[in-house]
């Protein structure tokens, strides 16, 4: 015994990965022992739990952490970039197997559906009225760790002087002292926590205990699978509603902020710069929402309101719960909540997007500018903005980081809009709407994305999804270290 958890140990952070990854299959099982006439699906969960775990092993007893050389100077992101990227593609290959047991999907279509699921997405090919219990579990699961990310998860229960590089890697930005360990486990504990709470109180609004469980789980990570074809609307039921937009405003919500609020420093959270912009973009957005609703529909003005706050929550939180189909919305709201679908939620939380603290940062930029433009002041230093922790500057490296990041951002929205008005045959504007939602990890659908679909356009879709979710230039940043050692293998060879 003491020579296995020796090699575990030394091993590298890939073979680990590949152990934490397998035993996460394990936990679905816990769904069979409640619907025990869904025996018959444990091999979907056994198979690749198993396979991963031994295959894990043995990486570990090949390999060595010191063999894993750092071939040049790189910065902590970049050294943890290729094991981020490797665990992620690996939990979607596995997750893949998985879905392909529900007998429903094809090899690409289950790798769409882990892709979804695993990125908290909400996409989804599956026919959630038909979709056995334990299934509908393994969406909403697989949305709460993917969202939550594999690396915190992976730091709240192993120690490795690798895991800081990793979890850098994998665009937390939060201060994480004095040990991330005890940081991640605080961290997991918090949405363990809003899990639990969650369930009960949709429990007590009126669902069965397993859709509260599923419908907490994808609000905490903002992934939005249902266990119903007609999603949150198919209970119409105002205080679920509410409970969820709680959830997804919390799930939204970076967490540093949630760690300051269970220290009681509510005063930290409200100078935040970030969580004042949010608040004021919602105190903006849900009107307006509400009015284009009232007008150009034959909502009464409560259901208009009622509908809006949901909306704009669910769309802002990236999250993709609906109560109405937000596509037959009238023009004006489209427009709106695919701008909400652009900017996302908080930085450091489990939605996706541009992130709030970025749009802020270009607002806020442009305004300066203009100011400065048409008038005389000269101004001296460089403008800051809050955290819940302290106050940080504007600086030219953070406002040049901003710009690069929402640049290839649209880049990728233009590329992934034009190649699938190509591979399906889609208009610029349904395409459009498409991908903005894949990128941006929503998962609302204008119903062009099924069983139906083509491979190519789902293929585009999952590139948008993954781009989304490991905000692009971790992916670039694994891709380059990948080709590094690659080179680095072949000169050594030739010597």
């Amino acid at each position: 015994m003491s020579h296995i958890r020796q090699h575990l140990s030394d091993g590298s952070a890939y073979g680990k990965l590949m152990i934490f990854v397998g035993l996460l299959f394990f936990v679905p099982l816990l769904v069979i022992v409640f619907f025990p006439d869904e025996i018959m699906y444990a091999p979907a969960f056994l198979l690749p739990a198993v396979s991963s775990v031994v295959l894990g092993y043995l990486v570990c007893y090949l390999t060595h952490q010191n063999q894993e050389r750092t071939y040049e100077y790189q910065s902590i992101v970049q050294r943890g970039s290729l094991p981020v990227l490797f665990v992620w593609l690996y939990g979607f290959l596995l997750g893949m197997v998985s879905f392909l047991f529900t007998g429903q999907l094809t090899p690409v279509q289950a790798l769409f559906e882990s892709v979804s699921a695993w990125s908290s997405t909400g996409f989804t090919l599956c026919n959630p009225s038909t979709l056995p219990h334990v299934f509908a579990f393994l969406r909403s699961y697989l949305q709460f760790i993917g969202g939550v990310g594999f690396i915190l998860v992976f730091s709240a229960f192993v120690r490795n002087r690798q895991t800081m590089s990793l979890y850098s890697a994998e665009g937390h930005s939060e201060s994480v002292l004095p040990s991330l360990a005890k940081f991640a486990r605080m961290i997991f504990l918090i949405y363990i926590t809003l899990v639990l709470v969650g369930s009960l109180l949709l429990w007590l609004s009126g669902m069965e205990l397993l859709n509260a469980l599923c419908y907490t789980m994808s609000a905490v990570s903002t992934g939005g699978m249902s266990p119903h074809t007609g999603n949150v609307a198919q209970y119409d039921n105002l205080t679920i509603e509410i409970v969820l937009v709680i959830l997804m405003f919390i799930g939204a919500s970076n967490v540093a902020t949630l760690m300051v609020l269970t220290e009681g420093k509510l005063k930290k959270v409200v100078r935040s710069t970030e969580m004042k912009f949010m608040l004021g973009m919602l105190g903006v957005f849900i009107p307006l929402v509400a009015l284009s609703l009232f007008f150009g529909t034959s909502s009464s003005l409560f259901e208009s309101i009622r509908q809006a706050v949901f909306g704009v929550v669910s769309i802002y939180s990236t999250t993709g719960f609906s109560t109405a189909s937000y596509y037959e919305w009238p023009p004006f709201a489209v427009g709106l909540i695919m701008l909400l679908m652009i900017m996302g939620g908080s930085s450091g939380s489990t939605s996706g997007g541009i992130k709030l603290i970025r749009t802020y940062f270009i607002l806020r930029i442009t305004r300066d500018s203009v100011i400065r433009q048409s008038t005389s002041a000269i101004r001296t230093e460089a403008p800051t903005f809050n955290t819940v922790r302290e106050k940080v500057p504007i600086d030219r490296a953070l406002i040049a980081s901003t710009f690069a990041f929402v640049a290839c951002y649209v880049g990728l929205l233009i590329i992934g809009t034009l190649l699938i008005t190509v591979t399906a045959d889609y208009t610029l504007f349904e395409a459009m709407f498409e991908f903005t939602s894949a990128v941006g990890t929503i998962g609302i659908s204008n119903g062009l994305t099924s069983t139906s679909t083509n491979a190519p356009t789902l293929i585009i879709e999952m590139i948008g999804m993954i781009l989304g979710r490991l905000e692009i230039f971790m992916v670039f940043y694994a891709i380059s270290s990948f080709v590094k050692r690659i080179n680095w293998a072949v000169r050594n060879r030739r010597h």
